[in-house]
């Protein structure tokens, strides 16, 4: 702040500090003097800049349930910087203003908040900066990147007089000009990616360097820079004086390294037993296990020069968040590479964090606000003595219950999931302090242990290095946290506290001891192959090593591990596949983990032993809600039947939050994610709203915060979410259908790339059992010409005898792979595919063409393929010839149906077709001779139209065919590649076959061409269970009657169509509930109706819901009033009949 600036604020200061009067007469005048006094640029006219994105009195439209749409004006506006909203106290009250300190005028300044953040929740861009301002007094300030801003309590208040100070001129220029400086995420982000550099050099060097004749060990060395690393943030908080590390690296240690051993080390028994140390007087207590050993390294003063390059950084602003992740890769020589990578950005962290735990516990702090409000009187009259004492017993016994809570990270790593879980529970903690301070007019600061802190945050995680970490990261979080609140005044003693609640062992399998299992046949160790290979003596790749065995171990007394009593959970744990946990943890431990948990099946991946154990325990009542992060493949449908069996209890659980598909970072490769969390279904509580996410934008940044920032989502309530995490027609429910069985399959597992044979190859070969492969990459793109080897219907002599030359080349190329093998068969048999796929080779005999569709692919889309080649298993075969049933699948009556009930896989969260959860139960339509003539037609149409123009040039795919198809119904311009694409693909013809099969189809159920996916997918549901009903009764509808049901030909019923008219929508009555007697759970139950329902409620409708509130009419009308100003609510008054909605 230079003096030109100081003289611009003063002058302002001169004319507006202590001014009184009405806002409206005073507000534009204010902030536009506001403006100069900053030296940033004036508001236009407003209407003179399109959609007016800086300007007095911004309108906002704020749609309501009943459809009726009313607009707001948000005094002074910037996009994607602040909004404003202004009111004026006086030293008395008068018309218009009311007079300052007294509840009338805090209600109205909490009412002006209210006001914006409503205008928050209605503009197109988030403003990640909220004020409210006394004009003539202060400003209150809330900060909201992600969009949330707190409650009112979380204010930050800055009055006019400290604009004098430097630090708070540039943060207001900073609101004006480039808020996102103000980011805390992305400026402690930047600090800590610094940081963890600097520790990944001392790292390695430390490592590299031979320590009197001998390396230290990779967990001594973590130990040792621990040490340092609090050391560094010790001092830059304060805890210890003057600098005390940084000046001794530069002015002892690096002009004499010999010094630095026996000197750090004298230092941290002094900070350990809290000692004098040298000049620096008595040292605080620290204790905590971290410095019980104080042992360091002899360091050279290159590497006292790294650390002090360290040292000189500001320790204070680290993210813990992002810490610990960072410094677990620089302190870990296999990960060290992946420092520069991305990691996972604390927002991200914070998606899970919020709905799994903050939220719950902020609707119960609405609650005990607006409870506490009714006591004093809503701001209309001062409160008496008692008033308030009830009001603080209140706010306090919520206090207590915070402080009470137990946050669990069963598979913690690094803590960072903790972190966040601390520091967003600091933030409510300081909120509700504020909120005391309001009624007791002194702030509540007490230096006792009786907050929040470390204890309450439990993990468990099997890397030591890690678990050392965690405990690191949630003390330097609680501290952080501790100055933030208290300034200088330092903790009281000990600073750190030995909780031991990072537990350093496995999570899910617990066990008395292992020993190397014994093969029951042979008597010898069993074994498996290690993973080392050698060339091939004849065909020089790469194959197994026989030699390199390593033992299977058996375990004794294995059993659930136990976790430690918790409130809530919240976690990531480690993304394993289920193929590949016998790779990983080795196979006995797979065995035995699955043998262990008889509730979960074989066949689902690592991560869902935590989503069972947690489940498990909600249902028990041993823990209130859970959140997990696991890979995307949770959808699918092996993965949920753990989320089935959970919901499907006599006591089971509701998903209450979920995501289905989101960005993450998994050492330091991108992958996608799953969101859930859950709680008890509890059918004594009112029906709550869930909410389903999806993201609609990404893109990758420079940074992961910028990655972060662009990730757009669309929120949905909906009263229930699907074990698919989907809301809507629940399709996981949908019965396989007799009529639609062993019609479909995958293609054949092989087992061993020594299958296929190149091209060149082919002909110095027998012919006969050599085919085309085709491959889901072949349908979706060009195909390879691969071809490969199926003798599965020979025995080995045969093979040897009758066509030696494919019988040496798999010997060369198949039978190494088979001898490590864990399965006996497949070392006896081992010419043959994995899966002989028997209903496959039985179902395609005697047909000429069938249908094939990629397992997992961008596009949903059927083709017919010759019978003379063989589909590999990421490919679907359905053994239908008829183009009746092409055109019917490629309708998208069932492409909807197929996205529903399918999961999605990989890094591209493309589509994944499953034919027992898309093909088996899909009910198609019972339609007439002429419908189904007409759909026969266009479905070989289709089929022909794209064969034809992908014979026509090579450069033609059917992927670049269907995402050409999809920017055409966008309706986005073509770019002149665009336009070029079509003309040789045809993409607008094939948008024609498309349009024409699916109102095609849409007449076969006899359904309405205008009907929404929403409504397909509720008939679909409907009409499966419908067909699985008749089906129990003996009324099938056979798809190929002449393979199904031979006997059957002939004897069918002709069954009555399903042109049913569509159905009008009722309403269903809100069934009566008793009207509670305690204020909280009266102001719970009117904020769950009115969230649960949807619409516009009278206070005579509220009342009318609740048996026992006939003559509660004045209470419901002043809980609606309370409700409203914690905004939780919002109202609109139209002819004297005020109308209540959920604000969300």
């Amino acid at each position: 702040m230079n003096e030109v600036e100081r003289q611009r604020v003063e002058k302002f200061l001169e004319k507006w500090l202590g001014s009184t009067g009405q806002e409206r007469a005073n507000k534009d005048s204010f902030f536009l003097d506001f403006c100069d006094a900053l030296g940033v640029e004036r508001p236009p006219a407003k209407g003179s800049v399109p959609d007016d994105p800086y300007c007095f009195e911004k309108d906002v439209k704020i749609p309501h349930p009943s459809g009726k749409v009313t607009t707001g004006f948000v005094d002074f506006y910037k996009s994607g910087h602040f909004i404003i909203e202004a009111k004026q106290g006086g030293e008395t009250t008068g018309k218009g203003t009311a007079k300052r300190g007294t509840a009338s005028y805090y209600k109205e300044m909490e009412k002006a908040f209210v006001q914006a953040l409503a205008y928050s929740r209605n503009l197109a861009t988030i403003s990640p900066v909220i004020l409210t301002c006394d004009i003539g007094s202060h400003f209150e300030l809330w900060l909201g990147f992600n969009g949330d801003y707190g409650g009112y309590g979380a204010r930050e208040t800055i009055g006019l007089k400290e604009l004098l100070k430097p630090e708070k001129f540039e943060l207001f220029v900073d609101i004006f000009t480039q808020p996102q400086k103000r980011n805390p995420e992305k400026i402690a982000a930047k600090v800590t990616r610094e940081l963890a550099n600097d520790l990944a050099m001392l790292a390695r060097s430390l490592e590299t360097q031979p320590q009197t004749g001998k390396m230290p060990a990779p967990l001594q060395v973590a130990s040792f820079l621990m040490r340092c690393i609090f050391t560094m943030f010790a001092e830059d908080v304060e805890l210890l004086p003057e600098q005390l590390f940084t000046q001794g690296l530069k002015e002892r240690w690096i002009p004499q390294p010999k010094r630095f051993k026996s000197e750090v080390e004298a230092l941290w028994q002094a900070m350990n037993e809290g000692k004098s140390f040298g000049f620096s007087g008595k040292l605080l207590r620290f204790n905590g296990g971290l410095f019980a050993d104080y042992s360091a390294f002899d360091l050279n003063a290159e590497q006292l020069q790294v650390l002090l390059q360290a040292a000189q950084r500001d320790w204070s602003k680290v993210e813990p968040a992002i810490f610990g992740t960072l410094l677990e890769r620089a302190l870990n020589p296999k990960e060290r590479s992946k420092l520069g990578a991305h990691y996972t950005p604390r927002s991200y962290v914070e998606r899970l964090v919020r709905p799994a735990i903050l939220e719950p516990l902020r609707e119960r702090w609405d609650l005990v606000q607006a409870e506490a409000k009714q006591i004093l009187n809503n701001g209309e009259a001062e409160p008496t003595a008692n008033q308030r004492k009830k009001a603080i017993v209140l706010i306090q016994d919520f206090l207590k219950e915070l402080r009470e809570l137990k946050i669990l990270d069963p598979a913690c790593g690094s803590g960072n999931f903790l972190y966040v879980t601390l520091d967003l529970l600091k933030t409510l903690e300081s909120e509700i302090l504020r909120r005391l301070a309001d009624i007791t007019g002194q702030e509540q600061l007490s230096l006792e242990f009786d907050q929040i802190n470390p204890s309450q945050f439990l993990g468990i995680e099997i890397n030591p290095r890690a678990a050392a970490i965690a405990d690191l990261v949630i003390w330097i979080g609680y501290l952080q946290w501790h100055f933030k609140r208290f300034g200088n005044i330092p903790p009281t003693e000990p600073v750190l506290r030995a909780y031991n609640n990072i537990e350093c062992r496995d999570a899910v399998l617990s066990y008395d001891g292992k020993e190397p299992a014994i093969d029951s046949g042979t008597n010898q160790p069993r074994t498996r192959w290690g993973g080392r290979t050698i060339k091939h003596p004849i065909t020089g790749e790469d194959v197994p090593d026989p030699t390199d065995q390593i033992p299977i171990y058996q375990y004794f007394n294995p059993r659930p591990a136990d976790w430690p009593d918790a409130t809530y959970i919240v976690s990531n744990p480690p993304f394993i596949g289920n193929a590949r946990m016998r790779e990983i943890l080795g196979d006995g431990y797979a065995e035995t983990l699955r043998q262990t948990y008889q509730d979960v099946p074989d066949t689902v991946d690592y991560v869902m032993y935590w989503w069972h154990k947690a489940a498990e325990l909600v249902r028990t009542g041993n823990i209130e809600r859970f959140g997990y992060i696991t890979t995307n493949s949770i959808r699918q449908v092996r993965q949920r039947k753990v989320i089935d069996f959970h919901l499907n209890q006599k006591n089971p659980i509701r998903l209450t939050f979920a995501i289905g598909d989101h960005p993450w970072v998994d050492g330091g490769a991108a992958v996608r994610i799953a969101m859930t969390a859950a709680e008890l279904d509890d059918p004594k509580k009112p029906v709550k709203v869930v909410e389903l996410i999806s993201v609609i934008a990404e893109k990758e940044g420079e940074t992961p915060e910028d990655s972060a920032d662009s990730v757009k989502v669309r929120s949905q309530d909906a009263r229930q979410i699907f074990s698919n995490l989907q809301a809507g027609a629940d399709v996981t429910q949908a019965q396989a259908l007799v009529s639609n069985r062993e019609l479909a399959s995958k293609g054949f597992e092989l087992g061993s790339s020594g299958f296929i044979v190149p091209k060149e190859k082919v002909k110095t070969m027998e012919q006969k059992f050599i085919y085309p492969l085709l491959t889901g990459r072949d349908i979706a793109q060009k195909p390879q010409e691969r071809y490969v080897i199926d003798a599965n219907q020979l025995s080995e002599e045969e093979l040897c005898l009758q066509y030696p030359r494919i019988y040496q080349w798999l010997l060369n190329n198949v039978k190494p792979d088979r001898e490590i093998n864990n399965d006996p068969r497949l070392r006896r048999e081992w010419w043959r595919y994995r899966r002989s796929n028997a209903i496959m080779r039985n179902g395609i005999k005697g047909m000429n063409r069938y249908i094939v569709t990629p397992r997992t692919a961008k596009h949903r889309y059927f083709i017919f393929c010759s019978i003379d080649v063989i589909p590999e298993s990421e490919v679907i075969v359905i053994f239908l010839e008829n183009a009746y049933f092409l055109g019917i699948l490629s309708s998208k009556t069932h492409i909807i149906w197929s996205l529903a009930a399918g999961g999605r896989l990989g890094v591209g969260n493309d589509p994944r077709y499953n034919n027992s959860v898309c093909f088996d139960p899909f009910p198609f339509p019972d339609a007439t001779p002429e419908q189904k003539q007409k759909i026969r037609e266009l479905g070989e149409r289709l089929d022909a139209h794209r064969k034809r123009v992908q014979s026509q040039d090579a450069d033609v795919t059917i992927t670049g065919m269907y995402n050409l198809l999809e920017k055409l119904r966008s309706g986005k311009p073509f770019t002149d590649a665009d336009r070029n694409y079509n003309d040789k693909a045809l993409v607008s013809t094939l948008k024609q076959i498309h349009d024409q099969l699916d109102a095609a189809v849409l007449d076969a159920y006899g359904w309405p061409e205008n009907i929404s996916d929403e409504d397909i997918l509720e008939r679909l549901v409907a009409l499966n269970a419908e067909r699985a009903a008749a089906e129990r009764n003996g009324i099938i509808r056979w798809l190929r009657p002449e393979y199904q049901a031979p006997a059957e030909i002939g004897n069918q019923i002709a069954l009555a169509g399903i042109n049913e008219s569509e159905e009008t929508a009722t309403t269903t009555p809100v069934e009566q509930k008793t009207w509670p007697k305690k204020p909280k759970e009266q102001l719970a139950a009117i904020r769950d109706l009115l969230r649960s329902f949807g619409g516009e409620w009278t206070v005579e409708q509220v009342m009318a819901q609740f048996k026992g509130a006939q003559r509660q009419k004045k209470t419901i009308s002043e809980h609606l009033e309370s409700l409203e100003t914690l905004g939780i609510i919002l109202s609109r008054t139209e002819a004297g009949i005020t109308r209540w909605h959920d604000a969300e």
